[in-house]
């Protein structure tokens, strides 16, 4: 590895080493580079830190910007948190249907929350999603429940 390379990712370290010690300005100095470049982690890591105003003014277009992008990734964590964006109007006009569409993507990355959150969903009928009392059931045991 080339000693840029070392920097790079002493960088990234050192930004969720800030973020985790909650020392959220420079977690953002250090993880904003990243997630310009593409990083799904740094990125949602970004994105809650603009949704709470963690070491930045508090911004939802920029939280909701961030939060797609790593969602769109792939990154189950931001799917999960990209659905209840959309679940609760938080950051974005409230839609349950993409809410769905993201808890879906997150919980066929077997992210347990996402499942839970589908069954709540279809057990109570949120929404226009009709409400599905055997699909909640086997959404429930697929989380474990």
């Amino acid at each position: 590895m080339s000693e840029q390379g070392e920097i790079i990712d002493a960088d990234l370290a050192s930004g969720y080493a800030a973020f985790e010690a909650k020392n959220f300005s420079q977690a953002m100095r250090l993880l904003l580079q990243f997630a310009e470049k593409g990083d799904a982690d740094a990125q949602h890591k970004v994105a809650i830190m603009y949704q709470n105003g963690l070491g930045v003014v508090a911004s939802e277009d920029l939280a909701f910007k961030w939060m797609k992008a790593s969602a769109e990734s792939g990154y189950p964590i931001a799917q999960h948190g990209l659905g209840f964006m959309y679940m609760e109007g938080e950051c974005v006009e409230k839609d349950i249907n993409k809410a769905v569409e993201w808890f879906e993507k997150a919980a066929d990355e077997g992210l347990v929350g996402s499942l839970t959150t589908l069954a709540m969903i279809y057990d109570e009928g949120l929404g226009d999603i009709e409400q599905d009392k055997e699909k909640a059931k086997e959404l429930y045991k697929q989380a474990g429940f």
